[in-house]
């Protein structure tokens, strides 16, 4: 179909109400072309049906010293296209610090979840601008829980000194690497503020050329229009892990993707896998891989292949970076490729939403986007060339911090793979928790537990009660509120230390101890550690004269595993939906099996 048809083809399917398929055909339209072009067409159609669909919702106040309006459509497509609605609030021109400062500013009545500091190195004096950004950051964290994602200044094409300006100490190249370390000695001091790296952005894509002189006088649009789409980029780098749209595993296929030739006709010893060209471009895919590796992102293989073939290659290839052990699933046979992520998404409890397929074949990535709708699809150009940048460049494998638990998490699935062979000996279930001889250590959130309790909160979907979202300051708000309590849950047995991998929030009041949140790491449900931590809740409640402990189950898409779990300890659903138990009449008993450990 032309674009024209395509364009037709949404509208009536929107005007006959079937968003989820407009949806999907927007969806092709912005991954096909993804230009500033068809930006607002795709926004435009959105808005007429984010209402009948499950998007996320999120709230971005953009403080700016330039012109910012004609990126924001491209911004609002792309989060489209990943299953966020994204609603914006615009600052005055050049007006970021009084907004800042100003506790009865619009920005703080928009109440954003997100706010973006742009502010250009033209438009600030390097003199005291650093005294500016730290008054005014000091002031948003004050009036606002929300992130604050704050653009480091660039280095201008040019400099008033010429060459000179490199002879000097302190000249205008220096002056702005010293604000810069200072903005990032201001981020490390407050909660939940991010820098993005503004002038890298302008360097990937050539200083020279990434103005446009006519457009900043004019307009004051510092940006060349072929660059917009690269800022709306960046930031969008943010708003995925901002908004819980992270990937947790990439299936890679194998053919063509993780090496060059198909391994079943050209053997192990014709593939290209190597140092030179065109192995090269093979390896760079590799290393790419496993720095995600490095971001607790999983690793599987997801390929049609005789397995015996591809096992030698993986095992035996002298090109091989990526090595058995780094996968954490294979399914390689000639199955329908959905099927196989599904059965891959259910071998390491995870969502399906969670998996990003890479394959170099448009046809299979077709038909997994048909088939397997939940799945993240990336886009490969044709070039294997550039494979390696596409994955680097992925919004869905951004982090905003890492915990210890992401830089084990290989090793974490790995465990869990020795307890499934573990549980396939023993007769019972009973016999099975006892052998894992299972601690839990149970404590008060803290400082250096707090970014990993928020983290949790942010990404966790399946067993997960109510599927609030927090910010690090949100949670270290609520730990400082008299009633409220922040409990976060540690979990070692006989094979690993699994981390910090259970989160309870719940605030006493008036004789009722109300669960705000409850959630678990898919890692450890079904082994009773949620019984332990519902045992500490019930007497925490019980001790500050609490007589009813209660909470709600949200049902979303993802949280099916939580759904039973009031029922299944006791509690008695209320008419309005209320889970409630009467502590005075019984409580949680602790599993026996179990060892606690209490911190707090």
């Amino acid at each position: 179909m032309t674009n024209v048809d395509i364009r037709q083809e949404i509208d009536s399917l929107i005007a006959s109400g079937s968003a989820p398929d407009a949806a999907r055909l927007l969806n092709e339209v912005w991954h096909a072309q993804g230009s500033a072009a068809v930006a607002g067409f795709v926004a435009s159609r959105y808005e007429k049906i984010r209402d009948r669909l499950n998007l996320t919702r999120q709230r971005w106040a953009f403080l700016r010293s330039f012109t910012v309006e004609p990126i924001l459509p491209i911004l609002k497509a792309g989060a489209y296209a990943s299953a966020v609605a994204l609603d914006t609030h615009t600052g005055e021109f050049n007006a970021w610090q009084q907004e800042m400062l100003d506790p009865e500013s619009p920005l703080y009545s928009f109440q954003p979840d997100v706010a973006v500091l742009a502010v250009q190195t033209r438009d600030i004096a390097i003199e005291n601008g650093l005294e500016r950004f730290r008054d005014a950051i000091a002031a948003f964290r004050k009036h606002s829980s929300a992130a604050l994602i704050v653009h480091l200044l660039e280095q201008p094409a040019t400099v008033p000194e010429g060459i000179f300006d490199a002879q000097q100490e302190n000249g205008t190249g220096e002056a702005i690497r010293n604000v810069n370390r200072g903005l990032r000695e201001i981020a490390r001091e407050y909660r939940g503020v991010y820098l993005l790296d503004y002038d890298a952005l302008v360097a990937r894509h050539g200083r020279a050329h990434w103005g446009d002189e006519r457009k900043w006088l004019t307009v004051r649009l510092p940006i060349a229009s072929p660059n917009l789409p690269h800022m709306a980029a960046e930031w969008l780098r943010f708003l995925h892990p901002l908004a819980g749209k992270s990937a947790k595993c990439v299936a890679v296929d194998l053919d063509n993707t993780l090496w060059g030739g198909v391994i079943g006709e050209d053997g192990m010893n014709g593939i290209r896998l190597g140092q030179e060209y065109p192995g090269a471009a093979f390896q760079q895919v590799q290393r790419a891989l496993l720095d995600l590796t490095k971001r607790g992102i999983l690793l599987a293989i997801c390929s049609k292949n005789n397995p015996a073939d591809a096992e030698e290659a993986l095992s035996g290839h002298p090109g091989m970076l990526l090595q058995p052990r780094d996968f954490a699933a294979m399914r390689i046979n000639w199955n329908d490729k959905a099927q196989n992520l599904r059965e891959i998404a259910e071998e390491l409890n995870i969502g399906l939403d969670s998996i990003a397929f890479l394959d170099d074949n448009p046809v299979e990535r077709q038909h997994v986007r048909e088939h397997a709708p939940e799945a993240i699809v990336i886009d490969l150009p044709e070039d294997p060339m550039q494979y390696a940048r596409a994955i680097r460049d992925c919004p869905w494998f951004e982090r905003l911090s890492l915990s210890a638990e992401d830089r084990r998490r290989g090793a974490l699935y790995a465990a869990q793979r020795e307890r499934a062979e573990l549980e396939k000996k023993v007769t019972s279930k009973e016999d099975f928790y006892r052998s894992l001889e299972q601690v839990c250590d149970i404590a008060r959130v803290n400082e250096s537990t707090v970014a990993r309790v928020a983290q949790l909160t942010q990404k966790t979907n399946q067993f997960n009660l109510t599927t609030r979202r927090y910010t690090e300051q949100q949670i270290a708000a609520m730990a400082e509120c008299p009633g409220w309590s922040v409990w976060s849950l540690r979990v070692k047995d006989r094979y690993e230390d699994n981390g910090l991998v259970g989160v309870a929030i719940s605030k006493v009041q008036d004789g009722v101890c109300e669960i705000d949140t409850f959630l678990m790491s898919c890692r450890v449900i079904g082994r009773t550690v949620e019984t332990a931590l519902l045992s500490r809740i019930a007497a925490d409640a019980k001790n500050k004269g609490a007589l009813m402990l209660q909470g709600q189950f949200i049902p979303t898409k993802k949280n099916v595993p939580a759904a039973g779990f009031y029922r299944d300890h006791g509690f008695i659903e209320d008419p309005d939906g209320v889970w409630k138990m009467d502590l005075r009449e019984r409580g949680i008993a602790l599993p026996e099996w179990i060892t606690i450990v209490e911190a707090g």
